[in-house]
C-alpha cells in the first residue's frame, strides 16, 4: 500500500485460469486474446508510493468491469451479460462446456467480489487520509476490434465518462501530455468513454477522481498476435509518456 492519493488498478492483465477450467475452453478461449497483455509489466516501477489493487484471476472467470446490474443471474429471461463472458470480444464462443448460472454466482463470490472490496477499502483509506483519491484504471487491448468499434484505436483513450468520473482540469492535463506526443495519437471520451469500475467509484462530489487509461497493444509489443511479445524499445519510450502522466496524478491537488 502507498501512502500517496494515487490508486493504480490493472484489471484485465491476470492470464490465471484454473487447468480445469481451462481445459473446459475452447481452442478460441485458451487463446485467452482479450487479455491486456503486459500492462503490468509496462507500468511497473513507473512512481513510487502508489497503491496498486490487481485482480489475480482471468476475465474469462468473472469480468471485474461488468456492472452487476446487467448479470442475468436471477431467470429473468432478459438478454442480459453474464458475468463469465460467453464470447470473446470478436464475437466468438469461447467455451467447450460455458458455466451454468449457479456456477457464474460461485465465481462471483471467489473473484470478483473480494477485487471489488479490496479496491473499495483502498480508495476509502486514501480519500481518509488525503481527503480525496485519484483512481487510474489502466488498460491495453488490440488497436481493431471490429466487432467492438471502427476503425483503428489511438495509442492513448481516455475516458472519464464524458466528465462525470473526474475532476476536468486534471482530465484536461493528462489528456494534454498525451495530445503533446509527437509520435503517439490519442483521444479523450471517444474512443472509450469509462468502463464499469471508473463510473463506479469515480464521483468527485465526494473526493474519488478515477480516470481510464487504455492504450492499444501496438504502442508497445511487437505485434498484435499470438505470442503477444514485450518489446522493450517501443515500451520504454511509452513508459516515458506513462510516467509523466502518473506523477502528474500523483502530485495533483485538488482546487
Amino acid at each position: 500500500m502507498g501512502s500517496s492519493p494515487l490508486i493504480i488498478t490493472i484489471p484485465h492483465a491476470s492470464t490465471q485460469i484454473a487447468h480445469s477450467i481451462m481445459q473446459r475452453l475452447n481452442d478460441v478461449g485458451r487463446a485467452l486474446i482479450d487479455t491486456h497483455w503486459h500492462i503490468d509489466r509496462l507500468h511497473h516501477d513507473l512512481v513510487e508510493d502508489v497503491t496498486v489493487v490487481k485482480p489475480s484471476f482471468h476475465r474469462y472467470l468473472c469480468d471485474p468491469d461488468c456492472n452487476p446490474s446487467a448479470w442475468d443471474d436471477k431467470g429473468s429471461g432478459l438478454n442480459l451479460t453474464p458475468s463469465a463472458p460467453i464470447l470473446n470480444q470478436d464475437g466468438q464462443a469461447i467455451w467447450r462446456y460455458a458455466p451454468d448460472k449457479l456456477e457464474m454466482a460461485s465465481w462471483r463470490s471467489a473473484f470478483y467480489a473480494p477485487y471489488h472490496a479490496a479496491l473499495a477499502t483502498q480508495i476509502a483509506r486514501v480519500r481518509s487520509k488525503h481527503g480525496f483519491a485519484v483512481l487510474y484504471d489502466c488498460r491495453a487491448t488490440r488497436s481493431e476490434i471490429p466487432n467492438l468499434f471502427d476503425g483503428v484505436a489511438p495509442n492513448f483513450s481516455i475516458g472519464t465518462y464524458m466528465g462525470a468520473t473526474c475532476d476536468h482540469k486534471l482530465a484536461a492535463c493528462i489528456a494534454g501530455i498525451c495530445l503533446n506526443q509527437k509520435n503517439y495519437t490519442s483521444d479523450i471520451n471517444k474512443h472509450l468513454k469509462g468502463g464499469w469500475i471508473v463510473r463506479r467509484y469515480g464521483c468527485p462530489k465526494r473526493g474519488v477522481h478515477a480516470l481510464q487509461m487504455e492504450l492499444s497493444l501496438s504502442t508497445y509489443l511487437q505485434a498484435e498476435r499470438d505470442p503477444w511479445l514485450y518489446d522493450p524499445v517501443k515500451a520504454q519510450a511509452a513508459r516515458i509518456v506513462l510516467a509523466k502522466i502518473l506523477n502528474h496524478l500523483k502530485s495533483w491537488i485538488p482546487d
